[in-house]
């Protein structure tokens, strides 16, 4: 389902205003049977006010795109968790989805390591394992981030088939050198830079917490 642009009335607002004004200035003019010189400037002014609120109005429209438009995502709810996993590991894993999942706009989230999936969350994907393709790869060799702001214009969008098909945006993001968390939003360009800095700080502190479980070989052990 599509969202509606809450500011939608405002963006319009100087325009309306604008071409009611130019068509009540008209309407008196055409009724006002002797025109008199004074009438005549405050009629020239009013419709320069008219036009410079038109005028306003477009700018806003250029200057302040309306918000992407939100999908509803196709697929479950689910909470899938390695059962393997140390407690201790589950609780900070469960932790971290249930926090981006709820102060980000990710709908749908996975989490790679060690060559496995460990963790699925939110709206699940018709695949149920993480297999990294070009772009999770890329990032689990360059250390960075990649942000797919429109994920149909990719084509290495094949590699996501374990998100919901119409995911709309996506995050893949290095846990350390040995993980990817990847997440899936329901619009495109939707991410801001401040969730993007919060992604980051918590795949450091996923990456220190599942690296000291392995150091003692409670994952990969």
């Amino acid at each position: 389902m599509a969202q509606s642009d809450p500011n939608k009335i405002i963006r319009r607002l100087p325009i309306v205003v604008g071409a009611l004004g130019e068509c009540l200035f008209f309407l008196n003019r055409v009724f006002t049977p002797e025109l008199l010189s004074s009438q005549s400037r405050s009629d020239a002014l009013g419709v320069i006010v008219c036009a410079v609120l038109i005028l306003v109005g477009l700018l806003w429209r250029q200057l302040q795109p309306t918000a992407p438009e939100a999908v509803e995502l196709e697929g479950e709810s689910g909470f899938e968790l390695d059962p393997d996993l140390p407690e201790s590991v589950k609780t900070e894993l469960a932790w971290a989805s249930h926090i981006l999942l709820t102060n980000t706009v990710t709908r749908s989230l996975a989490i790679y390591y060690q060559g496995k999936t460990i963790l699925r969350r939110g709206v699940l994907g018709p695949e149920r394992e993480v297999k990294p393709g070009a772009i999770a790869e890329r990032v689990l060799t360059q250390q960075k981030p990649v942000y797919l702001v429109a994920l149909k214009l990719y084509p290495g969008k094949v590699e996501f088939n374990y998100l919901p098909d119409n995911t709309q945006g996506v995050i893949c993001q290095p846990i350390g050198s040995e993980g990817v968390l990847v997440l899936g939003a329901n619009a495109p360009r939707s991410y801001t830079r401040q969730d993007e800095a919060w992604v980051d700080a918590i795949a450091n502190k996923l990456d220190y917490t599942l690296s000291q479980a392995s150091s003692t070989l409670e994952i990969s052990g």
